[in-house]
């Protein structure tokens, strides 16, 4: 008793010190001070201990008691002091908002500097507590195409987050992902990290012009895991980890004053990134210029002596984590170490004031000592009508159509009197994870969504047919006695995916939950063949978090959607699509694969990794490479249709040949030739021609939708900045080498419609061109000769023409061989599918013997 009644008096004590300082205001407390000073002057008043509390995090299980805070338990966990950083995950919206003020009121009037706590929340798609509006997750967004809308969003998403008392954001996730199988894909925006790093900084300002600071993550190599394995390690090369993994966190941080950067469970070559001092400090904060704290993805220092071992104990985890770079420990209890690291003398205290003063600043520049309690957002509510119509409009520019065979698709409302709506998906929410439910009653189904549209125009038929984990096909008659009474059959099936810290139960996304296989899970693959062999005309809508392999639903099925978790307001959102209120405008950001063994896929490829031989085989037709199959993806990056179609035309640069300091602008004209407005996502690509280190087949640089009525011409200007064309060596040095690009301009990468090439930089004195002279011929001369591939095996059927008349001369026999008439200073021109196309000048020979190397045709 005497010693809770002494406790007592301690903190009633503490809560006197900000009162009796209060007329006469030290440094810190003054808003007309630069923020520097501020900073300096409220570090040299704070004790050890008060220091290492701001790089620490409460976590809900230290101070909560189920939905209500425990101020005793707050009081001691704390020992009085402020903390850096608190969370409630589990709290509802309201709960939230209640407890988060006391523990601001706490750390505000009951400590002793009174400083102000980071609240926090996660916010991948919507605030995590219950109420908050539930968007399309990540991949769904990244699938508009239109960073605008990612701003809007997390514009939105921040009056949820005032409500509920909240200033600091766990997102957004820009890690490019290239592994599928792995769960956390649909987190990401896609596999190319241009497009990554464009909806990051427009998320990002969304966030902070709206009085929130969001946190980038996973800073690290992240997003292609060995073996598809959540914390698995990542192994690549210099080139890669800058410009695949890295540059999105590049592109935001120069773009954008973010103060918080998550790092990464995984490791990459070897060392753990949330213990890389090349990672956290010579590149994040030497070359890309970051002034903000880096905070420890949850419990990543602890791993460094459980999961990675490469420390003994916590003391030598705290310091291999907080010398490489790492500020902020959140789920582990490694930093308390560093007091006596300090006093020991293992470890300066001005490495630590460093990192405190990181943390302070961002709370003095999102303004927390001023308004700690968010008095100026006190008008905002969750859950407002303006972000349940954001979130619809972004899932109606989210879904891609991959198929639509015979304008199967829209389906006309006014006609059809039976519909059959099927699959484990179509009667069940699917958000994603990182949401805060997973039941119907907090979102609309597709399912509803189609009733609702349909009203009493036509009979619907529902059967849910299999579950998406489990083997039990029982429910499969009942689906094909539903698309056997109906004019359509529309299968909704997929992936589910957990709610945070609530439901994780038969989960097949998200995090933690990979997968070996990119099967469909389950029957559904049974599902589906039932259902076709009903003879009933099949639409297939994936409702996903990552893409799977559908080469027999490819073949098969006459019309198919990729439907990525995509909020709320899915069901409304699927229905106005699949019956044509609303036209399909999203386009892929992860490439399709055939199948599991076709990984990787994404489209930014070397040019040796689709195959050597080019000739893709088949069960019918056995080939090289692959023997039965070929490498390319099912459907590639930025591929989808829409209810029109449209041309590219007139492809034009402002000029020929550009600086290094130059920006090259390109206008082309995009002409709706359908019946119905749409809209159309140009893309523009560049392929360095020759470059001194093996460079990517094509990279995207820029992008645009643009929205055409029927019959209507748009012209679209595109841009690339020369300083972007660069390519990183294996000493980490940028170049831009002189000269030839290939700008590509097309409806997606394995869809270029108009190509142009320009030159940069002292080409003409770097590489010479030698132009072959053009010689008439003077007569007609048999020529003969055999045609091999580079490992000497002899070619048949190559076609052989002549370049002054385009005229075909013959061609190869079965052996290779092969005998024409051509003039003798005829250019002989070699051409096979497969096969790079061959120029030979005959020069007066007879005999001539060709080798002609795979590729391209």
């Amino acid at each position: 008793m005497i010693k809770r009644n002494l406790l007592k008096l301690f903190f009633f004590g503490l809560s006197l010190l900000p009162e009796m300082s209060s007329a006469q205001q030290w440094p810190y407390q003054q808003s007309s001070l630069p923020i520097t000073e501020r900073v300096d002057d409220l570090l040299g008043r704070m004790t050890l201990e008060e220091k290492i509390a701001q790089i620490r995090h409460i976590h809900s299980w230290n101070i909560f008691n189920g939905q209500e805070l425990d101020m005793d338990k707050l009081k001691n966990f704390t020992g009085g002091l402020s903390w850096g950083f608190v969370e409630g995950f589990p709290l509802t919206g309201a709960n939230c908002k209640k407890n988060m003020q006391l523990i601001q009121q706490f750390m505000v009037e009951h400590t002793r500097l009174g400083i102000p706590v980071f609240t926090v929340a996660e916010s991948l798609h919507g605030s995590v507590h219950e109420g908050s509006t539930i968007y399309p997750q990540n991949i769904a967004l990244g699938s508009t195409f239109r960073p605008d809308l990612a701003y809007r969003k997390a514009a939105m998403i921040t009056k949820d987050l005032h409500a509920q008392g909240i200033h600091q954001v766990l997102a957004p996730c820009i890690d490019v992902v290239r592994d599928l199988r792995w769960g956390r894909v649909e987190e990401s925006f896609g596999e190319d990290p241009i497009l990554c790093g464009q909806f990051g900084i427009a998320e990002v300002k969304g966030y902070m012009d709206n009085g929130i600071s969001p946190m980038l993550k996973h800073y690290g190599p992240h997003g292609n895991p060995l073996s598809g394995l959540n914390l698995a390690s990542v192994e690549c090369g210099l080139l890669d980890l800058h410009e695949v993994y890295l540059k999105p966190f590049e592109m935001v941080i120069r773009n954008t004053p973010v103060w918080a950067v998550m790092s990464t469970y995984n490791s990459w070559n070897h060392v753990p990134n949330s213990a890389s001092y090349y990672l956290l400090t010579e590149i994040l904060r030497g070359q890309f210029g970051f002034k903000g704290y880096v905070y420890s993805d949850w419990g990543a220092i602890e791993m460094l002596k459980t999961f990675h071992r490469v420390a003994h104990d916590s003391e030598e985890a705290a310091m291999r984590a907080f010398t490489a770079g790492l500020d902020v420990e959140a789920s582990s209890n490694c930093y308390p170490e560093l007091v006596n690291l300090i006093r020991k003398g293992k470890l300066d205290e001005e490495v630590l004031n460093e990192s405190v003063r990181r943390v302070l600043y961002a709370k003095f520049k999102m303004g927390l000592f001023e308004d700690p309690y968010g008095k100026q957002y006190a008008q905002c509510e969750m859950h407002e009508q303006e972000s349940i119509r954001l979130s619809k409009k972004i899932a109606d520019e989210s879904a891609v159509l991959l198929k639509n065979e015979n304008g199967l698709l829209p389906l006309n409302a006014d006609k059809l009197k039976s519909v059959a709506v099927i699959g484990p998906n179509a009667d069940q929410v699917q958000f994603g994870d990182y949401s805060w439910t997973r039941n119907n009653k907090d979102g609309v189904t597709p399912l509803e969504g189609i009733r609702q549209l349909l009203g009493d125009k036509a009979t619907i038929h529902y059967a849910k047919g299999c579950d998406i984990v489990s083997l039990n096909a029982d429910g499969i008659e009942e689906a094909v006695e539903a698309a056997q009474k109906s004019e359509v059959a529309i299968l909704f099936c997929g992936s589910a995916s957990a709610a945070l810290a609530r439901d994780y139960k038969s989960s097949t996304s998200g995090e933690g939950f990979d997968l070996n296989d990119l099967n469909l899970t389950g029957v559904q693959g049974e599902l589906i063949k039932a259902v076709y062999e009903t003879g009933t005309p099949v639409v297939l809508v994936l409702v996903s978090g990552k893409p799977f392999a559908l080469p027999w639903e490819k073949k098969h099925i006459p019309a198919i959607l990729t439907q990525w978790y995509a909020g709320e307001q899915a069901g409304h959102s699927i229905a106005d699509i699949l019956f044509g209120r609303v036209s399909p405008s999203g386009r892929l950001t992860f490439s399709y694969p055939q199948s599991t063994g076709h990984l990787p896929v994404y489209y930014n490829h070397l040019p040796s990794d689709r195959g050597f031989y080019k000739i893709p085989g088949s069960y019918e037709s056995p080939g090289r490479d692959y023997v039965f199959s070929s490498p390319d993806a099912l459907w590639g990056f930025g591929h989808g249709l829409t209810y029109t179609s449209f041309a590219y035309k007139n492809l034009k640069s402002d000029k020929e040949h550009y600086e290094l300091n130059d920006t090259i602008y390109l206008d082309i004209d995009i002409e709706n030739t359908g019946k119905r407005a749409g809209k159309e996502v140009v893309q523009l690509y560049v392929n360095d021609k020759v470059s001194s280190m093996v460079t990517p087949v094509k990279q995207l640089r820029d992008f645009r939708k643009v929205s055409v009525k029927a019959g209507e011409t748009k012209t679209v200007k595109l841009k690339v900045a020369v300083n972007d064309l660069y390519m990183v060596t294996a000493d980490n040095k940028r170049v831009v080498e002189p000269g030839e690009f290939e700008l590509q301009v097309g409806a997606a990468s394995d869809n270029i419609l108009q190509m142009k090439t320009v030159t940069v930089g002292e080409f003409a004195s770097a590489v010479t061109v030698e132009k072959q002279k053009t010689v008439k011929s003077s007569k007609i001369i048999p020529v003969h000769g055999e045609i091999r591939d580079v490992q000497a095996t002899l070619i048949g059927k190559v076609n052989i023409h002549a370049k002054s008349t385009g005229k075909l001369l013959g061609k190869s026999d079965e052996k290779g061989c092969y005998k024409i008439n051509a003039g003798n200073q005829e250019v002989l021109v070699f051409s096979k599918k497969g096969y790079q196309k061959l120029e030979v000048p005959v020069d007066n020979q007879e005999a001539i013997n060709i080798r002609m190397n795979y590729g391209e045709h």
